[in-house]
């Protein structure tokens, strides 16, 4: 079975791994203090354009959402988001166990309009009763979304505006960060993210490393005891220099966007397969994620070799897939399933 369902199916580059070996005996300060993570610190903030930024590393996503939304929010307040947004459906309701309600908007493909943000905004404040009601507190976002689709540098700076203008941070989610960077029509760097936002995070758990996420923080006044925010919800590794020297080896030379880049490339080698044979999609995404429209029957023959992830069904007879690549996929396989697109 050749495997397109998700982007975290395989362990870590290999260059990360003998890294973790060549270091495995050295004795250094644990929970993110060592030489190794205040490398990958550097590392990070060069690559943002962001020097003065904070950056700490977590373990995954779901707990690094969760930790950066409750940090920031009032016990009164909520995360306003996308209806598909990953905390408001993927999440097991984590936002909300902290006392923190998710406040979702509609949307087509993922993402979330600056207008959006506005009427959100003046809804609460211009209802008499809004002491009775969540108040929105931050704008959370994924760059990419849960539909593969990204945000173009004049949607980022419009929602940057807006959430500035209402004194609401913006959170980014990043953990397909490289796979929306390497994106062919992407014209968003981390310098640009970094300057429009106010905390975001890279993914690595997704983009090659055994695990982890860095979180940067760029806004000031959000800094501010973020460490004991970790702490809490459980994500200070003791060995925090395990994810210092992932970090740190897939930045110092350009890892990062290489292999993003690599798992992008075969993305949309699957997507024109599928388009040249007359398939349409559900989203228009140019990242590691493609969503083709299939006929029931072209799935069964697919799933004898291939396993792809059931997104929704589309009518009667046809179904919305996932083909999902990653850092790690063989060209081989998906040369194999291109050809087999064209026998179909």
């Amino acid at each position: 079975m050749i495997r397109f369902e998700s982007d975290y199916t395989e362990g870590a580059h290999e260059h990360i791994l003998k890294r973790l070996v060549e270091t495995n005996e050295e004795q250094t300060s644990g929970y993110g203090v060592d030489p190794h993570c205040e490398r990958a610190r550097e590392f990070i903030k060069k690559a943002c354009d962001a020097p003065n930024a904070d950056v700490h590393f977590l373990v995954g996503g779901t707990q690094t959402n969760m930790t950066v939304i409750a940090s920031i929010l009032r016990p009164h307040q909520g995360a306003v988001t996308a209806a598909t947004g990953h905390i408001a459906v993927h999440e097991t309701g984590a936002i909300e166990a902290t006392g923190h309600k998710v406040l979702p908007v509609p949307s087509a493909d993922g993402k979330i309009t600056a207008e959006q943000v506005k009427e959100v905004y003046d809804a609460h404040w211009n209802d008499v009763t809004h002491e009775h009601m969540v108040q929105p507190g931050l704008v959370y976002i994924s760059h990419p979304t849960e539909n593969g689709t990204t945000y173009t540098k004049a949607e980022l700076e419009a929602l940057s505006r807006v959430c500035r203008e209402c004194g609401l941070p913006l959170f980014m989610d990043g953990a397909r960060m490289g796979y929306g960077l390497a994106a062919p029509d992407s014209d968003l760097s981390l310098a640009e993210i970094a300057k429009l936002c106010d905390v975001f995070y890279i993914g690595g758990t997704k983009v090659g490393a055994l695990l982890g996420e860095a979180v940067v923080i760029v806004n000031d006044a959000l800094k501010k005891d973020f460490r004991y925010m970790i702490k809490q919800r459980g994500g200070m590794l003791a060995k925090g220099r395990l994810l210092g020297i992932q970090f740190e080896t897939l930045f110092e030379d350009g890892l990062y966007v290489d292999i993003a880049k690599h798992a992008v490339d075969l993305a949309i080698m699957i997507r024109d397969a599928f388009a040249k044979k007359g398939f349409s999609f559900r989203y228009d995404s140019t990242t590691n994620q493609q969503f083709p429209i299939l006929p029931d029957d072209v799935l069964a023959k697919l799933k004898e070799t291939y396993s792809f992830s059931f997104w929704e069904k589309f009518d009667d007879s046809h179904s919305v897939v996932r083909f999902c690549t990653s850092w790690a996929t063989k060209r081989e396989n998906v040369e194999r399933l291109v050809a087999d697109i064209e026998a179909l």
